[in-house]
Order: structure tokens, then C-alpha cells, then sequence
């Protein structure tokens, strides 16, 4: 398939040929896992294929970048150990000590720490602001100071929408780029660079690997001199991911949309069941009208994605409880995995906000739909629930 036929493509071929033709010597479909840390130069300085150190570049995390690049939208890919290295790569590469930054109030507990903990003693600035409320986000902006702002959409955990297009247009105008964390929603309901966004980043571990058996990141982008100090740092942070986890997660990616749609069927199979139990006091899911942002997400995604967050009458005690009787629900970290997890965000991935700004309710309880029998999981969560 020629380049030209592949970008005019839609989603589910590029993601499964983007990045890859198949292998000139043997006609293997599927990249190889080039394991390999160096490479035989022709004459000194003299790179075949641009080879020449795995930390630089490698086959296998050359075919995951070209990939992710095309499903997003993007020209360039880069491939991550971890989404945090991922991100920690845009503040290092993107911002100065003395810079300022916005993040989200209820930003993923990990994001928060990284900013709050490691980036904010290197001399960034940072100020919450709730992404969904355009108003708010244009007050924490400093113009001329600011130089990112940084959306979730959806929020982790509590679901909330951030209208791209419209906070690109506040931060364009005050000097700013946007990144988007686009790991919640995955690149085959959303893609952020077609709505305005500078950079989008993903924990690739989440949707895109899709099978709880790799750890990685991406950060995508369109505009060059991005992709240029980005790559750059990159290969000087070296927290780049190495060719069997690159593997792993292409082959995931090239499963995403199917896998997309049935996480949706459950998730809002899920939804029609907790709205209508009185054991539940609030349920928050975009795909809800009443939800404030189903307006925004149903203009910039495809559905509204396999999270689901509600708070239980009884407080944390009965939340802790309804986690920790589920059985087809697998109590644990992380999410996107075909299996479904439940988790308390207070007492497990959000810890590290306790007692800040993005302290996120006790009695809620946070839903990672997979992709079983919607039955099953139904019959699930009305057992947990008591």
C-alpha cells in the first residue's frame, strides 16, 4: 500500500498498516522484534536506514511511531516507556525553569505528581483549573508566562469534557501550546490535532496496548520544530520503549477500533443499570445527557469511551466495600484492558492528591469497562453493591 493510499485510508487500515510494509527479505506482515542495541554503519558516519543505536532509533519502535502518527492525525510519533515519560519529556523538552503551566483540577494522580513533586522544584509554575469551564482556564492562564495548558478530555476520574477547539483558540492567544492527554478517549474516538491541539500524549499501557501485559507512552504531533526538540530530548532522556514492548503494543493498536466499540456497547450497558439503582447516587458518564459536557463529546468524539465513574450512597465505606466484593470486576490500577477493573480513586491511583485541590471524593468508584459479556458484568455490580 503506497503512502499516499494509506493517509486517505480510515482508521482501522491505518492502524494496521501504517508505520510498516511488509519485510522485503521475508514478507513478514508483522514488524520483527529487531532486538538489537547497535547497528553495523557503512563507513564511518555511514547509517543503513538511519540506524545506528537502539535508544536513537530502532525497527520496531520506528513501526509503533509511524503508526501512532496516522491514527492520530499527526506527523510524528514518539514511543515512551511509560506515559509519564512521555509526558516528562514535553515539560523538559517544551518549558524552562520559570515557565508556567495549567493543569487540570482533577488531573490523573500521576500527572499531578510529576508536575507537583519532580518538575515544580525544577523551577515550573503550575496552576488547577477545571478544563471544562472555558472561563476558568482563560483566568489561570498568564499570558506571555504560561506557556502550556494541559487538558484531560475525558478527566481522570471524574469524566469531565474539555472543549478542545476552544481552549486552543485561549491558549493560542496567549502565547501557549496545548496538550492534550488524549489516553482516556484513545485516538479512534478523538483526535485532538484535528481540533486545534499542539501535542497530544498517551499511556499507551491503557487503550492502545488494550491487554494489561505492556507498559508505554506516545506523544504525537504535527508541527515540525515540535517533533524536532521533542525527538531530540527523546534520545537525550533515553526514556524511549524498547522493541518487544514497541511490539506489543502495535499489535494492540491494531485491534483498538474493534475493541473500542465493544467497550462502548458495555460501558453503556452499564450506565442504563446504575442510573436506575437507588444503591447509586450519581453516576458520571459523557454519554449521559445530563452530564455537562455531553454536548462538547458528542461533537469531538466518535462515543463516549469504556470509563465510567459514580459515587455510591454510604459513603467510603461503601465504596471501599462495593471494590472489594467485585469478582468480574478486577480490583486494581490502570484501565483499557479487555478486562474490566474497578477501583477507588481516593485510596489508589488519585492517593497522591489527597489533601490538594484535585482530592477527588471518597465514596466514588471507578469503572474500566472491558469487553465480556455485558450481562455478566451487570450481575457483577449488583452483587457488589449489596
Amino acid at each position: 500500500m503506497t503512502q499516499e493510499h494509506r493517509n486517505k485510508s480510515g482508521f482501522e487500515t491505518k492502524a494496521i498498516h501504517a508505520g510498516y510494509e511488509p519485510d522485503p527479505t521475508t514478507g513478514a506482515v508483522n514488524p520483527p522484534i529487531v532486538a538489537s542495541s547497535t547497528y553495523k554503519q557503512d563507513g564511518v558516519g555511514g547509517l543503513r536506514g538511519g540506524y545506528e543505536y537502539s535508544r536513537s532509533a530502532n525497527p520496531t519502535r520506528t513501526a509503533l511511531e509511524g503508526a501512532l502518527a496516522a491514527v492520530e492525525e499527526g506527523e510524528r510519533g514518539f514511543a515512551f516507556a511509560s506515559g509519564l515519560a512521555a509526558e516528562d519529556t514535553i515539560l523538559r523538552s517544551l518549558l524552562k525553569p520559570g515557565d508556567h503551566i495549567v493543569i487540570p483540577d482533577d488531573a490523573y494522580g500521576g500527572t499531578f505528581r510529576l508536575v507537583d513533586k519532580v518538575a515544580r522544584p525544577w523551577g515550573l509554575e503550575h496552576t488547577p483549573a477545571a478544563v471544562h469551564d472555558q472561563a476558568l482556564v482563560a483566568e489561570a492562564i498568564q499570558p506571555g508566562r504560561t506557556k502550556l495548558v494541559w487538558v484531560e478530555t475525558p478527566t481522570n476520574p471524574l469524566l469531565n469534557i474539555a472543549d478542545i477547539a476552544a481552549i486552543a483558540n485561549l491558549a493560542h492567544a496567549a502565547g501557549a501550546l496545548l496538550v492534550v492527554d488524549n489516553t482516556f478517549a484513545s485516538p479512534y474516538l478523538q483526535q485532538p490535532l484535528t481540533l486545534g491541539a499542539d501535542v497530544v500524549v498517551h499511556s499507551t499501557t491503557k487503550y492502545v496496548g488494550g491487554h494489561s501485559d505492556v507498559v508505554g507512552g506516545a506523544v504525537v504531533v504535527r508541527d515540525l520544530d515540535l517533533a524536532t526538540r521533542i525527538g531530540f530530548h527523546q534520545n537525550a532522556i533515553g526514556g524511549i520503549s524498547g522493541p518487544f514492548d514497541a511490539f506489543l503494543t502495535h499489535r494492540g493498536l491494531k485491534t483498538l477500533a474493534v475493541r473500542m466499540d465493544r467497550h462502548c456497547d458495555n460501558a453503556e450497558r452499564v450506565v442504563d443499570f446504575l442510573v436506575n439503582d437507588s444503591r447509586v447516587a450519581e453516576v458520571i458518564y459523557p454519554g449521559l445527557e445530563s452530564h455537562p459536557g455531553h454536548a462538547v463529546a458528542s461533537r469531538q468524539m466518535k462515543r463516549y469511551g469504556g470509563m465510567v465513574s459514580f459515587r455510591v450512597n454510604g459513603g467510603e465505606s461503601q465504596a471501599l466495600a462495593v471494590c472489594e466484593r467485585a469478582e468480574v470486576f478486577t480490583l486494581g490500577e490502570s484501565l483499557g484492558g479487555v478486562e474490566s477493573l474497578i477501583e477507588h480513586p481516593g485510596r489508589m491511583t488519585h492517593a497522591s492528591v489527597a489533601g490538594t485541590d484535585l482530592e477527588v471524593p471518597a465514596d466514588l468508584v471507578r469503572l474500566s469497562v472491558g469487553i465480556e459479556t455485558a450481562e455478566d458484568l451487570i450481575a457483577d455490580l449488583d452483587r457488589s453493591l449489596g
